[in-house]
């Protein structure tokens, strides 16, 4: 590797690494401050909730990547030329051309390291979260087993337990569900015990009696019992269809199998729209570093900055974004349109070869970027 390259890509790997860590401390700090409010709410330990933000960082790893590639070529670039080093670079031959081609090794760099979160990492934890999910789910004891506290694990519900014994016996239990269409049910019984079971826990009461009053409000029904079973799952939620798509492997998302599709609830659409954007996804980092290097090549020296440059590489990034949206939207609903996921790489890199191509022009009088021509042999000052 020539010294030139490994100069450039030793700094961009530097400024890389400090606004990675920048934005994924703002990113994580967001959405835990969330996660905390849900799971201390619930009774759950910090543990729990260390575990469960470790395993939202692939996520949001994956989408801060390419920004900070994008942000680290800009701002790298620019404070080569606000140096003068890119000039004397340029004027002592480097073409936009040679110049971007640290560039391209760092943003190949990214990719590869992104690939691997995208593919491996990222549906692996979300997998592993949706199963912590479930085992939570399962074990509500935090949520729902308080003593002498009226609890409203959901809207229209309301639980009250007097005892609970070491060997995990509930004693005067008081349910009542007053659910928006259903009417209000009371429950009361002497005893209760709580089981889990495969679609979720159940509250099994002993010995008690049913009080249903119904829609009009004027009617009471009593009914005795010896023993009646109350499903919870619909009280304490679960995964969505959405995460359990995005468990799956790549392979698997572009086979898209019939039964798989019926197993996780989601469309062939839905399944290649998520395997393609995922292939897709570390070329992004790929076309933003470069657009970001390109643009900084493109005028000439100027003791006011790059600002002009700087604007312009983001106005084409929120194209790039825009035509990414749309082409997910079109995606989801006809897997015919499940390819569009590779269009803004496409024009991405159309765009960043247009850049250096239009900065490569020889100007009259002028050589690369619009640095004084010299004569042979002459040293730049």
């Amino acid at each position: 590797m020539a010294r030139l390259d490994r100069y450039m890509l030793s700094q961009l790997l530097v400024v890389f690494g400090f606004f990675s860590l920048v934005l994924v401390a703002v990113y994580w700090v967001n959405s835990a401050v969330r996660l905390f409010d849900r799971l201390i709410s619930d009774g759950q330990s910090a543990a729990i909730f260390l575990e469960f933000t470790a395993l939202s960082l692939p996520t949001i790893i994956a989408n801060v990547l390419p920004i900070s590639a994008f942000v680290a070529t800009v701002f790298v670039l620019s404070r080569l030329a606000r140096e003068s080093e890119l000039v004397v670079m340029q004027a002592a031959g480097g073409s936009p051309w040679r110049l971007v081609r640290p560039v391209l090794g760092f943003s190949l760099v990214v990719a590869a390291f992104l690939a691997v979160v995208v593919h491996v990492l990222e549906p692996a934890s979300r997998a592993q979260l949706a199963e912590r999910n479930a085992q939570i789910a399962q074990n509500i004891g935090a949520r729902l087993l308080t003593e002498g506290s009226f609890l409203h694990p959901g809207d229209g519900i309301t639980l009250f337990i007097r005892e609970i014994t070491a060997e995990g016996e509930l004693r005067d239990v008081f349910l009542s569900d007053n659910r928006e269409g259903r009417g209000r049910t009371d429950y009361t019984a002497r005893t209760a015990l709580l089981l889990p079971a495969a679609d979720g826990p159940k509250l099994v009461m002993l010995d008690g009696l049913a009080q249903g009053m119904g829609g009009d409000g004027r009617r009471l029904s009593v009914t005795g019992f010896d023993e009646i079973t109350y499903d919870l799952a619909p009280l304490i939620g679960g995964g969505g269809r959405d995460r359990r798509l995005r468990e799956l492997s790549t392979p698997t998302l572009l086979r898209a199998a019939p039964g798989t599709l019926a197993e996780i609830g989601a469309s062939r659409a839905e399944a290649l729209q998520e395997g393609y954007d995922r292939l897709a996804h570390p070329l992004l980092a790929v076309v933003t570093a470069v657009i970001g290097g390109a643009a900084l090549l493109l005028g000439g020296f100027s003791r006011t900055g790059h600002w002009r440059q700087i604007l312009g590489a983001i106005a084409v990034m929120a194209i790039i974004q825009m035509l990414n949206n749309f082409g997910a939207g079109l995606a989801l609903r006809d897997a015919a349109y499940a390819p569009l996921a590779f269009l803004p790489v496409a024009l991405g890199a159309l765009t960043a070869a247009g850049m250096l191509w239009w900065a490569s022009r020889p100007k009259r009088g002028l050589g690369w970027r619009g640095a004084p021509a010299r004569a042979a042999g002459e040293v730049p000052a």
